[in-house]
């Protein structure tokens, strides 16, 4: 038995996906959409998609903050967990990805669950804190411009409710975070959080080897 995460070998990975993987025709027709686009690199895994649905149900999320919606691949992943009375609060400052977005939650049913706000995330986190409603969030899910990872994070805390849980995309970043040699801008600050999180006492964290790295952090109570 092996004494630390199994390679994911291309063999491996198309198993896991044969042997696990639900995705809905509408998810599927969304992700082939989506890569398509130039930058379709920002698309979530489908199995990472999946594994956000199942934490969606086991925390009995009703409440969601998304920072960073995209095409819609994880908004829809997790409408699709809510409850009826559930919303996702989706901050995207891209109108032409939302619109795909709005296509395929339409296709899903899932739009009444969702609200956007189309303008820069850290606008939309003031105002939410402004309105009063810290620690209302059953859930967040960080997935935005790298260097204002700190700031999303630290918004995020103050909203998500003690117990509630955050989930950081891209931490391993492609392997790259690893890598000495390599120190762009956005490496750099996904290295930085990654070592400030480990010391953040506020919160319990994993970060898990799950596409391109998933932290979880469970606010304390």
């Amino acid at each position: 038995m092996s004494n630390q995460t199994l390679n994911l070998t291309p063999t491996v990975y198309d198993y896991l996906l044969k042997v696990s993987l639900r995705e809905s025709e509408v998810l599927a027709q969304l992700r082939r959409k989506t890569q398509e686009l130039s930058d379709s690199m920002m698309q979530i895994s489908p199995e990472q998609g999946q594994f956000m649905a199942l934490l969606v149900k086991l925390t009995r999320a009703e409440n969601i903050l998304e920072i960073g919606t995209y095409t819609g691949y994880s908004a829809l992943a997790m409408a699709t967990a809510l409850p009826d009375q559930g919303r996702i609060q989706c901050l995207e400052i891209n109108e032409d990805s939302i619109e795909i977005a709005r296509q395929y939650w339409q296709m899903a049913e899932v739009n009444p669950k969702i609200d956007v706000h189309l303008q820069p995330a850290i606008t939309t986190l003031d105002t939410f804190i402004d309105q009063g409603k810290q620690n209302t969030f059953d859930l967040a899910f960080i997935d935005a411009d790298k260097p204002n990872y700190p700031n999303y994070f630290e918004k995020a805390l103050t909203l998500v409710k003690p117990g509630g849980l955050i989930m950081v995309d891209n931490t391993l970043w492609g392997g790259q975070v690893a890598d000495e040699t390599v120190n762009d801008a956005d490496t750099q600050a996904i290295r930085a959080f990654n070592e400030r999180l480990l010391e953040d006492k506020r919160v319990d964290i994993s970060l898990l080897p799950i596409s391109d790295g998933l932290t979880l952090a469970l606010k304390r109570q």
